[in-house]
């Protein structure tokens, strides 16, 4: 049977305090204190200009904040990390905010959410990259009375049952707003290599599924690699070495299609270096990946790119609804972060593909945090 949740514990507690109160209230005593009225009066007003500063999703409780990462190991990791941090610095609510990196180890991971239950965090924030695998920490966690909120890859399991809330993103749009772009430019078919993250995620099977659902009733495109998507982790070295082998294996390449862009920088070169141009490339966006392309577009005639935002903000809506759920507030009206076209090299529409050459390869324009303040986070 579910075990009692927190805000229970909150109520009977301010229960207790306002009997104190009002006990208080009731004395015999006469007498008046002027000085205290007026810095209660004081008191209470700043306590008022404090809540109307307050976002919606920023109730009155005060809690402490756990945020898991399954795999933390790169630059949009940092940057995703530290949009959570920035979001939950909006609410005077959150005291403190506590991380936790599992490396890519599954296990690691687990420990990772039972350690900051145990610690007694109030409110949990996970990236659950090993998908199911994570759901019996997620289930343990929301029974102790921890608002549990998973977000990104879905971890299997049911909301009300499982943990608070799942904030997806509509990895399924991505696929079909990359297929509909590859139709256009590429209406005469070809070979179409899609790399995604761990085996099995979420996010990954149903992008190669939005993307199938525009390609395959052309009949004109042939998914060439590992069906549904290439695995790479979403780590750049393994990248790398799967799209490396690849431009090995198939003579030709036509589309890349992947959900983390900048990982392919230092695998691109290889066409080059086997005298075949950089193909059309369909991903998310990144600084490194622009630059690349500015650097070597004049060099190689078929590579266009077209990418949607990164998604580090997915974190933020998800900050949104733990933080709501933990101190009182109101939840937002959002649990799908979109799929957002960014950058089209053909059509400059939403924009052009931009390269900040004087900051890091490894900052995202499409991200909320300012530009400099990535690279300096990225060091």
């Amino acid at each position: 049977m579910k075990t009692q949740r927190k805000g229970w514990h909150r109520l009977i507690a301010l229960a207790a305090v306002l009997m104190i109160v009002a006990a208080a209230c009731g004395s015999d005593d006469d007498s008046t204190d002027t000085s205290s009225e007026t810095e209660e009066a004081a008191d209470t007003t700043a306590a008022d200009d404090g809540a109307s500063d307050r976002p919606s999703w920023c109730g009155p409780d005060e809690i402490r904040l756990g945020f898991t990462d399954g795999f933390g190991g790169n630059s949009w990791r940092l940057v995703t990390t530290e949009a959570a941090r920035d979001e939950a610095s909006k609410c005077s609510s959150v005291s403190e905010v506590e991380y936790a990196d599992g490396g890519g180890d599954t296990q690691k991971a687990i420990a990772d959410i039972q350690a900051l239950v145990a610690t007694g965090v109030d409110a949990l924030v996970v990236f659950p990259d090993a998908g199911d695998a994570i759901l019996p920490a997620l289930r343990s966690a929301y029974e102790e009375g921890v608002v549990t909120v998973p977000y990104r890859v879905d971890p299997g399991g049911t909301v009300g049952e499982d943990f608070d809330a799942f904030i997806d993103a509509d990895h399924f749009a991505a696929g079909v707003v990359w297929g509909e772009w590859i139709v256009e430019n590429l209406p005469d078919g070809g070979n179409v290599l899609m790399i995604s993250g761990p085996a099995g995620n979420s996010q990954g099977v149903l992008e190669a599924e939005g993307l199938a659902s525009v390609l395959e009733p052309t009949g004109n495109y042939t998914m060439i690699g590992e069906q549904p998507f290439s695995v790479t982790n979403w780590d750049p070295a393994l990248t790398q070495q799967v799209l490396t082998a690849a431009i090995a294996q198939f003579p030709e390449i036509d589309v890349i299609v992947s959900d983390f862009g900048p990982s392919l920088v230092g695998a691109l070169p290889e066409f080059e270096k086997s005298g075949r141009s950089v193909p059309k490339i369909a991903t998310s966006d990144g600084n490194s990946l622009a630059c690349f392309y500015e650097d070597n577009k004049a060099n190689n005639p078929d590579f266009d790119l077209f990418t949607v935002t990164t998604q580090n903000d997915h974190a933020r809506l998800a900050v949104q609804w733990a933080v709501a759920l933990a101190t009182g507030g109101t939840p937002p009206e959002d649990e799908i972060y979109p799929a957002i076209p960014f950058e089209d090299s053909i059509t400059e529409s939403p924009n052009p593909v931009t390269c900040r050459s004087d900051l890091s390869g490894q900052i995202y324009l499409s991200a909320e945090m300012d530009a400099d303040a990535q690279d300096e986070l990225i060091g």
